[in-house]
């Protein structure tokens, strides 16, 4: 099979690279804890010729895991090679060329895992995914999954869920996906790709959740109760560990940092200076000592349990879709039920780009867009149907694309132009896109999700144009009650990109995209919200970026449940972007776009992380 079939990029040096793909099978999807069971690598130069081919079943060690997905029982697998065996020829494939996969974090982390057990460095320095690829493209699929992508663009598939198949058919899906690329001047999503088998990337033992939520300090001289968030500083007697494992088998929940709902600290030398006893007394957290401490967990009062996340709710009490986007209710991925209709807005089926201008003329165009019931995009795509055009636009770059496509170039006015103008909004020129049509939300918009297990996985992400001066962060915080991380490991960003218990995953697709993953039904019972946010690194704002695109998928394929612009942030260097929170017995999730001047440093100590 040969890339060059559609498209020889050797001529085109933004797209041009010598190329790996690969395709995994595997026992599970936690790369920390599962085993690779096959391998596909298929190597292309530039010029689109296929240089080398090799795949080999993989004898794990273990548990196969879901056989009835990939077909490998522990039999079939008894007499391949271990992964160390076959590593070197592995790298040697890799070495040197842009390692490409669907979803490619998850075959990354699974490699790297796999070199780290075999005491090699995964020789990769960028990847790159096709599942980011075609989001940049926007191609008219039911989906984003290899299936789908394959019968789009007329891609045999034989053998799903075997390596070697699934890596050819990932061959030509990349190939239509380059000449997209090229014909729309899409920007390839490279990723720089740190040694994520390092120790410091590994989650760490999670944290044993408390099972009671906070009642405050102490009454002076009073008891301690189940729940109480309780710190320690300095050194003591009694070894920490002991001393952490006594509170916590009391009911007492142990935090690693100190915040204004901190109910006690405990330290034998409240004067020493320390971080955390500086900020108990700034803030009159009640300072006690290891003995005082030892003698009140003798007599720890009863707490008030967390609520139990709720059962599932019966078909006939899901409530009906609301009749506008800010209290739609979502059935995703299933088909929505029957309720009251949407006023019907001119914009229903468009996806309109927006050139030029002051930032605050784009802004303004965009909510407008929203407002008429369409989407505003901000990179051209496959899917784009207009292009509203402010002075200077003309100079954009992508005009010369945008005419190529004979995309449709309105005025600015055209946004105000009434319904019945024959050359207003109600001209459709596109056909209308596959699958559901996402519900776009205007920023504080709201969404009801579905009750786990229905739907249990989402994926919140955002996106930007591409930038060259500065870099983007998102973050997200699994946080209690009081709106603060029980320990810092529930801060997740590119240094830890995994909470303790692996509810909260961060994925980063490209160097103008990244994701916040959450399973819902893995969150501990303290968690009642999940605050995703994005920092600019370097002395941009984002007014300088431009808008964000915000969309939730219930999967990594999936397509998009609800998405949103947001771009009203002028100086801000920190922007909440999102939240997904419990509401009652249910999950909601809120389109938030709200800016602050300060770094991310102050956000995170906001939420009650420690900084050193």
């Amino acid at each position: 099979m040969s890339l060059a079939t559609a498209l020889d990029v050797s001529r085109l040096p933004d797209y041009a690279y010598d190329w790996a793909l690969v395709d995994v099978e595997t026992s599970g999807l936690v790369a920390r804890r599962d085993r690779v069971l096959s391998i596909a690598v298929l190597t292309f130069g530039p010029d689109g010729v296929q240089t080398g081919e090799f795949s080999t079943l993989l004898n794990p060690g273990c548990d196969p895991g879901p056989v009835h997905v990939h077909g490998l029982t522990a039999e079939r697998l008894s007499g391949a090679p271990a992964f160390g065996q076959v590593a070197g020829r592995i790298g040697a494939l890799l070495q040197d060329r842009v390692m490409v996969a669907h979803n490619a974090q998850f075959d990354y982390d699974f490699l790297a895992h796999e070199f780290a057990r075999a005491r090699l460095y995964l020789p990769v320095s960028q990847r790159l995914c096709t599942l980011a690829l075609n989001r940049r493209v926007e191609p008219p699929a039911a989906d984003l999954s290899l299936a789908s992508l394959a019968a789009h663009y007329g891609v045999p598939q034989t053998r799903a869920h075997d390596a070697l198949d699934d890596a050819r058919v990932l061959a030509g899906i990349f190939r239509s996906s380059l000449s997209e690329a090229a014909r729309l001047d899409v920007p390839l999503p490279l990723v720089s790709c740190p040694p994520r088998q390092d120790p410091q990337f590994a989650p760490n033992p999670p944290k044993t959740p408390c099972a009671y939520r906070n009642p405050g300090r102490p009454a002076p001289g009073g008891p301690l109760v189940q729940g109480m968030k309780v710190a320690v500083t300095g050194e003591t007697a009694t070894s920490r560990a002991e001393l952490v494992a006594r509170a916590v088998a009391a009911g007492l929940n142990i935090m690693s940092s100190v915040s204004r709902h901190t109910s006690v600290l405990v330290t034998n030398d409240a004067a020493s200076g320390s971080a955390k006893a500086r900020r108990a007394i700034a803030e009159g957290v009640p300072v006690i000592d290891e003995h005082a401490f030892l003698k009140l967990l003798a007599e720890v009062r009863p707490g008030t349990p967390h609520e139990n996340q709720a059962p599932p709710m019966a078909p006939e009490a899901v409530p009906p879709p609301a009749a506008t986007a800010t209290a739609a209710v979502v059935d995703a991925p299933t088909p929505r039920r029957p309720g009251p209709a949407r006023p019907v807005k001119p914009f229903g089926r468009r996806r309109v780009l927006v050139l030029g201008g002051t930032h605050e003329e784009a802004s303004a165009a965009r909510a407008r867009i929203v407002e008429m019931g369409g989407a505003a995009a901000i990179n051209l795509s496959a899917g784009v149907t207009d292009v509203v055009l402010f002075p200077g636009g003309e100079l954009d770059r992508r005009m010369a694309r945008v005419a190529s496509l004979g995309l449709p170039v309105r005025e600015p006015a055209w946004l105000g132009a009434p319904v019945s103008d024959p050359a207003g909004p109600t001209d459709v020129h596109a056909p209308a896109p596959a699958g559901a049509t996402a519900d776009v939300l205007p920023r504080g918009g709201v969404l009801d999700l579905p009750a786990p297990p229905a739907v249990g996985h989402w994926h919140v992400s955002a996106s930007w144009a591409q930038q060259t001066t500065c870099e983007i962060d998102v973050v997200a915080f699994v946080l209690d009650e009081d709106e603060q991380v029980s320990c810092d490991g529930d801060f997740v960003f590119y240094g830890a990109p995994e909470s303790p218990d692996g509810s909260v995953r961060l994925l980063c697709d490209g160097p103008t995209e990244q994701t916040v993953a959450v399973d819902l039904a893995a969150l501990p019972p303290a968690a009642r919200l999940i605050a995703i946010a994005a920092a600019v690194d370097g002395a941009a704002t984002f007014g300088d970026i431009g808008a964000v695109q915000l969309a939730l998928a219930p999967g990594v394929d999936a397509p998009a449940t609800a998405q949103a612009t947001l771009d009203a942030a002028t100086s801000e260097r920190t922007l909440l972007l999102a939240e997904i929170y419990r509401r009652g017995p249910r999950w909601r999730f809120r389109a938030v776009g709200q800016g602050y001047d300060h770094g991310l440093e102050a956000l995170v100590r906001g939420y009650g992380v420690d900084v050193e």
